[in-house]
């Protein structure tokens, strides 16, 4: 019997949750279309790639946002249940409410792995996709990477500096790289402008100069144009602040790894990526806890009040998780907290309606 009731119970579980992703994303797609139609005339995008953005919009969306879609799919079939009784009967055949909870469980954890599969490796190729398109076709003004006062650090013992940077033509100006053993400086390169040439796969240095420091003499080299090849890429003076969010789960680590040790502004950002790609699947348990706490038993109002209930709760969910992402872009502050402290008070919130549904 309790092998029929846990079938039942994931059965219902899956296909709602299933159901309602078919049925908000044809919405959140039309509801684009309509808002960006404009812009689409206005740009003659092509059909081709309109369509791909969709698709990328799909899976970069449902992904986002698939842990209010599940929450309010367990609320919905719980409350069915439960105004049917069947949660009645079930726990008054002698199964008790943390039995009736594994099927919920189980259900939370076959979506939340593939939540995190999809996380680590799918859904970022369609969040470059998406943030590529909307770069190009859809925000006029591109804030898409910090160009001005870059100062980074490519390995051990070079330092590199320019005042500004135009990835358009990669062209960077008044370039400057300090060479340091230990604690001294050994050499500094200075350069008006520096540019890769992406034909001969070299970079062009345009009034170049090389101060070269021997205990206590300094020899100046200077050129009106000097080719040369560096330890690092044109893109690593500028990388896109979404790149975080278009590398699967190993390239991201490598990625966290090089930005911490060029002393890159923006490594909290892409920390709190990395952090919500382990906590947006754990959000499936505890939504799906505090779904059937507030669900397994009739209200006054019946589903309505129940699915008023779960709304109100997931716009607090979101609204937290925003809050704390705009603290980490604004601040210092820690992008483990701002991933893990939303689903903390959730958790604690899911302890307390659980033992209220229990009695």
């Amino acid at each position: 019997m309790f092998r029929l009731i846990d079938t039942y119970i994931i059965k219902r579980y899956l296909t709602t949750f299933f159901v309602m992703l078919l049925l908000f994303i044809p919405i959140g797609i039309m509801v684009d279309v309509a808002e960006k139609i404009d812009k689409f005339k206005e740009n003659e995008i092509p059909l081709g790639e309109i369509i791909s953005y969709y698709v990328d919009f799909t899976w970069y969306f449902g992904h986002l946002l698939f842990p209010i879609f599940l929450f309010l799919a367990v609320i919905w079939f719980t409350s069915k249940l439960a105004n049917n009784t069947e949660v009645i009967a079930i726990l008054s055949s002698g199964i008790s409410f943390n039995r009736f909870l594994r099927p919920y469980l189980i259900s939370a954890t076959m979506i939340a792995s593939f939540a995190f599969l999809a996380g680590m490796f799918i859904v970022p190729k369609a969040s470059e996709g998406f943030n590529e398109f909307s770069f190009k076709y859809l925000i006029k003004r591109k804030n898409d990477r910090k160009t001005t006062n870059l100062f980074k650090q490519i390995n051990d013992k070079e330092f590199i500096y320019v005042s500004n940077y135009n990835p358009t033509r990669k062209r960077a100006l008044d370039f400057a790289l300090e060479h340091f053993e230990g604690d001294t400086m050994t050499f500094k390169i200075m350069a008006q402008s520096l540019r890769w040439l992406e034909k001969d796969s070299i970079f062009r240095m345009v009034n170049y100069k090389k101060r070269t420091i021997v205990g206590d003499e300094e020899y100046l080299e200077q050129d009106n144009v000097r080719d040369t090849l560096f330890d690092f890429s044109i893109q690593d003076l500028a990388p896109l602040n979404y790149k975080a969010e278009t590398l699967s789960m190993f390239e991201l680590n490598d990625f966290i790894e090089a930005e911490e040790r060029s002393g890159s502004v923006l490594i909290n950002q892409h920390l709190l990526v990395r952090h919500k790609r382990y906590s947006l699947p754990v959000s499936a348990f505890i939504l799906t806890l505090i779904a059937v706490a507030v669900s397994s038993f009739k209200r006054r109002g019946g589903m309505g009040v129940n699915l008023a209930f779960g709304i109100a709760l997931g716009f607090i969910f979101i609204f937290f998780d925003k809050i704390f992402g705009v603290m980490v872009a604004k601040s210092n502050f820690s992008p483990a907290l701002a991933a893990w402290l939303p689903l903390l008070l959730f958790s604690l919130l899911a302890l307390g309606l659980l033992n209220y549904a229990k009695r």
